[in-house]
């Protein structure tokens, strides 16, 4: 019998008749309305639900209230394990607030980005979570001029407070990790990375090491960047030997702008049978697991990235209520430095 109630798909009066609560009250709680409502009643309504396996229709109930109860997510790297920490953040709290999120990836191409925005925003997103290529921000600027709610997560615009942005901390963070390379008997510092372009996060990064290259080393940053290439191993092990070829005698250290630059590196370091040393440490951004288990253990910064994810949808989800405050809101989440092993001299 509970099968074939299933297979006939439940209606919103057969839940309110289960749940022993009017139409009017189901359709609330299915619209996020939980004013005036009781824990117990949205728990009963919830169970219900679930039990009758009922399904509202998004169609009928977009048309009803003009909301499509859907947000459009853009990631610029899917396959990179912040962002499926940060995907999951997003998603967690979308579906406590009976929303659905409708994932683009974009691989960092900006034409790419811009198909994602039309298509979204054709399929009637409510808003926008979008984690930047860099290229796109006026067009973005326009958008939220026009009312289109976007929240940025993880990358900024050039000039903050314009759009809801949530990030982490990347200026303080990387000149802090420079300032303990130096006191650890460091004598050069290489930047490691797949490119900065015009992502937010990887050039305050890149900023917060040129400076330290200046002010703590007495050094041009800029002749110590060197360019992983995750396509073409080869690139990376040809930027360790020049830099460590080219430095004999000194102690070196690698910094690296991202966990998937850090293990494109290490990789690097394997094939070139450059051991992690006296003579060569190495420490980057992201913090995942991996990093705490390879010997001696990496330094590294790391990043709350379901936090940021989280965060952003809070955001979006305000700012889509007429919650938030009309000022654009900046977040920006602390980061923390791990020190292991890998750029401790004393403990190898």
């Amino acid at each position: 019998m509970e099968e074939s109630s299933r297979k006939k798909h439940a209606t919103i009066a057969q839940v309110a008749d289960a749940a022993r609560v009017s139409k009017t009250t189901v359709s609330r709680y299915l619209n996020g309305r939980y004013e005036f409502m009781s824990e117990e009643t949205k728990a009963e309504i919830n169970r219900v639900i679930q039990q009758l396996d009922y399904h509202p229709s998004n169609i009928a109930r977009s048309l009803k209230t003009r909301k499509s109860r859907v947000i459009g997510c853009i990631i610029a790297d899917i396959t990179s394990p912040f962002s499926s920490v940060l995907i999951k953040g997003i998603n967690d709290v979308c579906i406590q607030n009976g929303y659905q999120v409708l994932f683009s990836n974009t691989d960092n191409q900006p034409e790419r980005e811009l198909n994602c925005i039309y298509r979204l925003l054709s399929d009637q997103v409510e808003g926008l979570i979008i984690n930047s290529t860099g290229f796109n921000d006026d067009y973005l600027i326009d958008l939220h001029k026009k009312g289109v709610p976007i929240v940025l997560a993880d990358r900024c615009l050039r000039t903050n407070r314009v759009i809801d942005t949530v990030t982490t901390e990347n200026y303080g963070p990387v000149y802090s990790c420079m300032q303990r390379l130096y006191a650890n008997g460091f004598e050069k510092v290489a930047f490691f990375t797949q490119g900065n372009g015009k992502i937010s996060s990887r050039l305050v990064r890149y900023r917060g090491f040129l400076d330290a290259s200046r002010e703590i080393f007495n050094e041009d940053g800029e002749k110590n960047t060197f360019l992983v290439d995750t396509d073409d191993p080869s690139v990376c092990s040809r930027s360790l030997r020049t830099f460590v070829e080219s430095n004999r005698g000194k102690r070196l250290a690698v910094f690296c702008v991202n966990g998937v630059c850090l293990l494109n590196v290490l990789l690097g370091m394997q094939k070139e049978d450059y051991p992690i040393s006296r003579e060569l440490g190495i420490c980057g951004y992201d913090d995942w697991g991996w990093a705490s288990l390879i010997p001696p253990g990496i330094t590294t910064i790391t990043q709350d990235s379901y936090k940021v994810g989280k965060l952003s949808a809070e955001t979006l989800l305000d700012r889509i209520s007429g919650k938030a405050d009309p000022e654009a809101v900046l977040i920006e989440l602390p980061n923390q430095l791990y020190v292991r092993g890998s750029t401790e001299l004393g403990n190898l």
